[in-house]
């Protein structure tokens, strides 16, 4: 892949990486305020509920900003873009859709099947 499409790709993760650090600020700052609610509300249930949805939430983010750190490494080292799986580059397509992808979607799709997750039909 030459440098242009890698800077193309650099600046995609990176500014997904601010939005997802904005998301996950605003999640810290939902949890003090849902801290703050128990203490004003008798609907304990609902701040629980919302709690543990924005620790789900805040799982997933995190996740993804380790996938996000993993694909900028990889554009360093010179192997991103390529398939971890069977070593055959990946459709630009995919990239642009899935910037930190590590797999092409055939082996992504054996991947999930291999795991019993469905992918759904386009």
């Amino acid at each position: 892949m030459d440098k242009q499409k890698l800077d193309h790709f650099r600046e995609l993760l990176l500014r997904e990486r601010q939005r997802i650090e904005a998301l996950l600020s605003t999640s810290a700052t939902a949890v003090d305020e849902a801290d703050e609610d128990v203490r004003e509300s008798d609907d304990l249930a609902r701040v629980d509920v919302d709690k543990e949805l924005t620790f789900n939430l805040r799982e997933r983010e995190t996740h993804q900003l380790q996938e996000i750190d993993d694909a900028l490494s990889r554009i360093e080292e010179g192997t991103y873009g390529i398939c971890e799986r069977c070593g055959k580059p990946i459709e630009e397509a995919r990239l642009e859709a899935i910037p930190s992808t590590r797999y092409h979607a055939r082996c992504q799709a054996e991947i999930e099947a291999a795991e019993g997750i469905e992918t759904p039909t386009l």
